[in-house]
């Protein structure tokens, strides 16, 4: 049993998929900090838009 347990502490085949695991979180996290912000920015961007098309429109029926 004690052999068993050296050999399991000193066994690295896991360590790369941890690796990887991690990798893929980390560049979901990045992927979801991104989308929130362009997100946010095409939400103030488009009500830019509405209210200077508003507007342009009283303007030009005036």
């Amino acid at each position: 049993m004690l052999n068993y347990i050296k050999n399991f502490r000193r066994d690295e085949d896991g360590a790369v998929t941890v690796d990887w695991v991690v990798l893929t979180a980390a560049m979901v996290g990045i992927a979801i900090a991104i989308i929130g912000s362009v997100n946010t920015s095409a939400s103030t961007l488009k009500g830019d838009l509405v209210t200077d098309m508003t507007t342009a429109s009283t303007v030009a029926a005036n």
